[in-house]
Formats: structure tokens, C-alpha cells, sequence
């Protein structure tokens, strides 16, 4: 009898961890489904943010805020 009960409370707890273990495994994606209205403004937002980054002229000096409190480089040598 004793052994029939430690085999059942094994079980029940082999169950219950697995519960546990099954609870954190994350479900798989589904990749054939059809993009939202959500998900299609998203991208049509991102998109339009995208190209509007593009737009910007690069800046040719950028600012050097601690080009004062840095040394000058020192020339190079001259090569005789």
C-alpha cells in the first residue's frame, strides 16, 4: 500500500511540473495569416517615416561641442 501511495504521489507531481513547464513554453507564431489594418497603418507609418528620413541633406560640419577644450592634432611629418 505504502509503495502504491509514493507511486501516485510521484505521478501527481510529475503532472504538476509539467503543467508548470507547458505554461512558460510560448506559443509558435502563425506566419500565413494576413496583415491587420493594425499591422498595414504600422507599416504605412513606418514606411512614410522612412522615406522622409531620406529626404534630410546630410550636413556636411557637424557640430563639435568640445573642439575648444580638445588639443589641436599635431601636423604631420614631413617626409624628406
Amino acid at each position: 500500500m505504502a509503495v502504491l501511495w509514493k507511486s501516485i504521489q510521484a505521478v501527481a507531481l510529475i503532472v504538476l511540473m509539467t503543467g508548470s513547464v507547458y505554461a512558460q513554453v510560448a506559443p509558435l507564431p502563425d506566419n500565413n495569416t494576413p496583415p491587420t489594418k493594425e499591422e498595414k497603418e504600422k507599416k504605412a507609418a513606418d514606411d512614410a517615416y522612412r522615406s522622409s528620413l531620406r529626404r534630410i541633406p546630410a550636413t556636411e560640419n557637424t557640430a563639435d561641442p568640445w573642439g575648444d577644450v580638445r588639443p589641436s592634432a599635431p601636423a604631420a611629418a614631413k617626409k624628406k
